[in-house]
């Protein structure tokens, strides 16, 4: 099987298991007690040992949840906060790195659920950083959750609010120091969120890196994506946002979801001794080719549905 295929295969089977963790998401409470997580959310909680991706850039979520640290001289950028539970594993793993919590000069948000975003506040408060989103994510995290048009909006998640969130432009590029990652307006998962890129190097050796937003089309049981008024621009939307990150420039991918993107399997072949095992120049086309794939077939079950009924 052709390794495009194959991740096919891996993208619908983790759209599957995004699914089952929609459906079952109201009835879950959020302790952070083992014996009360389910088990497709362990992960979200589990820590996971911070580790360098390439050049100045570091995983230091979660074993189930993103969270990315780019560092520089002048100040830190933080990517995403995972859940308000495991804002401290973060934090943790900041600092096993040798770097200040206190350093972080930016955070910045793939979109506005809880398990991406539910940990800002905090991390907020521990570094004094700005909090930078799009306009529509920035009302949610002042809002402390989403509004109707999010396809999740009756699921009810909410998030702790974030202080004076500075709304960016699509395509802008914010620094701090000589640290340079852009914002991508990519709609769809919610109408705010995010995908950010920006260049790390080793020596002379550089990397184009990509943090992707999520591309699965799931919902609370009422939304549609072949049209709904709550968002009725969503379909164009989503299609111009695998547009665009199947378009950047991707040396290295990285999601919101670590397993979306392989994460783990690339990083045992970089710890069996292969130097690009994160390298993959094809992977943010074939990402938003498998997101392209699960959401014309989610549109095709809606459309399928609606000449079932009477």
């Amino acid at each position: 099987m052709s390794e495009t295929r194959m991740d096919g295969c891996r993208a619908r089977a983790f759209a599957l298991s995004m699914l089952l963790m929609i459906a079952t998401y109201l009835g879950v409470e959020r302790s952070h007690a083992a014996d009360d997580i389910p088990e497709w959310r362990k992960p979200w909680y589990q820590e996971q040992a911070p580790f360098r991706i390439f050049g100045n850039t570091y995983y230091v979520g979660t074993r189930g949840l993103s969270a990315i640290l780019i560092t520089s001289d002048a100040g830190h950028v933080l990517i995403d906060g995972t859940l308000p539970d495991t804002a401290s594993l973060v934090a943790k793993s900041i600092r096993a790195l040798g770097f200040r919590v206190e350093d972080i000069e930016l955070i910045v948000n793939s979109h506005t659920h809880s398990d991406h975003a539910g940990g800002i506040a905090e991390l907020q408060r521990l570094s004094g950083a700005s909090v930078a989103a799009s306009a529509e994510a920035a009302r949610a995290m002042e809002r402390g959750r989403g509004e109707r048009n999010d396809p999740q909006y009756e699921l009810g998640d909410t998030i702790p609010p974030i202080d004076k969130v500075r709304v960016v432009r699509d395509r802008e590029t914010l620094r701090v120091g000589k640290t340079e990652i852009t914002v991508h307006y990519t709609p769809g998962h919610t109408p705010g969120g995010t995908s950010w890129t920006w260049t790390s190097c080793e020596g002379e050796r550089c990397a184009k890196m990509v943090y992707a937003d999520s591309v699965t089309a799931v919902s609370d049981d009422s939304f549609k994506f072949s049209g709904d008024a709550r968002y009725p621009s969503i379909l164009a939307d989503f299609e111009n946002t695998l547009r665009t990150i199947e378009s950047l420039p991707c040396d290295i991918l990285i999601a919101p979801h670590p397993e979306a993107v392989d994460l783990w399997s690339r990083l045992a072949r970089r710890e069996a001794g292969s130097k690009d095992g994160f390298m993959d120049r094809g992977a943010c086309k074939a990402y938003a080719q498998a997101g392209r794939q699960r959401l014309h077939a989610r549109v095709e079950r809606e459309k399928a549905q609606q000449h079932q009924q009477p």
